[in-house]
């Protein structure tokens, strides 16, 4: 099935200081956490504008941190979910470098975390060489594939649990799918163990859920299996990210085409009233006044990525009925 690789934009954020903990023992030595990260995808939009393709199937988060000498430096992480070779691979990760050096003049590590499933593939350098004139660029390379189950699994790192994830989904066409629910179910018990905060026990989970996809009759077994291993029903967030997601998308759509002001004008109003009364209540009433031009671009959304009428009728709330009335008149377009 289909797997929303996009997911990782999501959980990075959630789990940034871990990943830094995970890549850099030392990292109470090196990074100042106590002031914090700032991400900057917006930033790195404006860096590479032409990278909105729907072919183009890999995730980067460029994030500032903090050294604890105070000196400022950039972060460059780099996610390769495109799932199969990338001849130009090496040389995209020189161009992120040398715009976002020439743009911010400081210092950069990046890392390249490639979860695919070719053994013999793992880009580590770009080099060039014309003339006489050459140049070298080296970056990080970490291989999901390489690495062992059991040794992610003793590791009290959140991140481990996320790489783990992904070696279950390398799997997916390799084991049927009662085996796929044992192998999630063993992920999450495992989590639920380890001395974690609870909100990024429940970003991981969702994660979890979503990252390795099930088909609709194992993911109702799985679900009662979370049950279970939980001990109640546990309220899986992601599809309100997914939600969020599209509806990011619907928004940023209609700023284009001017199909959703009202949408925009409801956050507007809505994160306005969050900060006098509370963020959460106010950017969800936002959110509700522009909720029928939203759903639509959700229905459309999630149609596209390949889910059934019936699931994005259980996520969008909306009737099978009314989902196929609007996917009707898209085709009538």
């Amino acid at each position: 099935m289909k797997r929303d690789d996009t997911l990782w934009k999501a959980i990075l954020e959630d789990v940034f200081d871990d990943f830094l903990t995970f890549f850099y023992p030392n990292d109470a030595e090196l990074f100042d956490f106590s002031k914090g990260f700032e991400f900057l995808d917006k930033e790195l939009e404006e860096l590479f504008p032409n990278l909105d393709s729907k072919s183009i199937r890999y995730v980067d988060k460029l994030v500032k941190v903090y050294l604890k000498d105070g000196k400022e430096k950039w972060i460059l992480v780099h996610i390769e979910v495109q799932g199969q070779k990338d001849v130009n691979f090496e040389e995209r990760m020189f161009t992120y470098y040398y715009r976002i050096r020439d743009k911010y003049n400081r210092e950069i590590t990046a890392w390249a975390i490639l979860t695919d499933q070719n053994v013999n593939y793992k880009p580590t350098i770009y080099q060039s060489e014309f003339l006489g004139t050459s140049l070298s660029y080296q970056f990080n390379t970490y291989k999901v594939l390489e690495q062992d189950a059991l040794i992610l699994n003793a590791n009290n790192n959140p991140f481990a649990i996320l790489i783990q994830t992904v070696l279950i989904a390398l799997q997916e066409k390799n084991v049927d799918q009662e085996r796929l629910i044992e192998m999630k179910l063993e992920v999450i018990k495992n989590l639920l163990i380890k001395k974690i905060d609870k909100i990024k026990i429940r970003a991981i989970m969702n994660f979890i859920q979503h990252y390795v996809r099930l088909n609709e009759s194992s993911s109702l077994i799985f679900e009662k299996k979370l049950e279970e291993v939980t001990g109640k029903t546990y309220p899986m967030g992601i599809e309100q990210f997914l939600l969020d997601r599209e509806l990011k998308k619907g928004i940023e759509k209609g700023i284009e085409k001017g199909r959703v002001k009202g949408v925009k004008e409801g956050i507007e109003k809505g994160i306005e009233k969050g900060i006098e009364k509370g963020r959460v209540k106010g950017v969800k009433e936002g959110i509700e006044k522009g909720i029928e031009k939203r759903d639509i671009e959700i229905v459309r959304s999630l149609h596209d990525d390949g889910f059934d009428v019936e699931r994005v009728a259980k996520i969008t709330k909306l009737t099978i009925s009314q989902i196929n009335d609007i996917l009707k008149s898209d085709e009538n377009l």
